[in-house]
């Protein structure tokens, strides 16, 4: 999750409050939470990627979300932060996080922006290909 300080927060107090307030959208939209920060390291220190959030909806899709957070919308926002290779890290993860499963269930990639006071949830934002 990229975050930048507001208001005198630091980033990281910025982004787990945004991060929390994306969760509960997502919630009131009827998904359920499946797990937190799931990361994969692919070497000693070093983070290969990261899922913010992983979700489950009504139907069983599991949900791989992407939570960004800025305090303005200079530079495009928060959306226009996800670069391709923020996409390949989180692909990565997902992938590695799917090994858990003989049979995968379907899934998709979102992601929640939160800019200053909204919260906005961009179903399938991208894809693994």
């Amino acid at each position: 999750m990229v975050t930048a300080a507001s208001g005198g927060r630091s980033a990281r107090a910025a982004g787990e409050e945004g991060e929390l307030r994306a969760l509960r959208h997502l919630q009131q939209q009827g998904l359920t939470l499946v797990e937190r920060n799931y990361r994969v390291a692919r070497g000693p220190g070093a983070r290969a990627g990261e899922v913010d959030l992983v979700m489950r909806e009504r139907d069983g899709t599991l949900v791989f979300v992407e939570v960004r957070v800025r305090s303005d919308g200079r530079f495009g926002g928060a959306a226009a932060s996800i670069t391709a290779a923020k996409q390949r890290r989180i692909v990565f993860a997902a992938q590695h996080y799917l090994l858990r499963w003989s049979a995968p269930p379907r899934c998709r990639f979102d992601v929640v922006t939160v800019d200053a006071a909204r919260v906005e949830w961009l179903a399938g934002a991208f894809d693994a290909g």
